[in-house]
């Protein structure tokens, strides 16, 4: 059973920065990318960030720039890196594997952004 964990969110001031984590527990079999996603109160889940098994990565147009996702070596540890942040960032933020068993979310990190 493969579970998954964010952590790292909080409290931000606009133009500050923070770092998430993303890590996941059991045998994961087949990955094929890591993805994160956020969502605000009343909007739908976003797109943020995606990073596959040979370090290629895509980025939403709202954030690229100012975000930057990696992985560490081979290990099921991923980071979000967010900079110049604005208010309109605050929201959840969901990290999903994407493996051979299917796809497995977090249960998300609040990030606010707030002066």
């Amino acid at each position: 059973q493969v579970q998954v964990a964010e952590s790292g969110g909080g409290l931000a001031q606009p133009g500050g920065s923070l770092r998430l984590s993303c890590v996941a527990s059991g045998n994961v079999f087949g990955l094929r990318e890591i993805a994160w996603f956020r969502q605000a109160p009343g909007t739908q889940r976003e797109f943020i960030a995606n990073i596959d098994t040979h370090g290629r990565v895509n980025y939403a147009d709202s954030v690229r720039g100012r975000f930057l996702i990696s992985r560490v070596g081979a290990k099921n540890l991923v980071y979000l890196q967010l900079g110049s942040l604005k208010v309109e960032d605050s929201a959840k933020y969901y990290c999903t594997f994407k493996h051979q068993g299917g796809d497995t979310w977090g249960p998300g990190t609040q990030v606010t952004v707030s002066s």
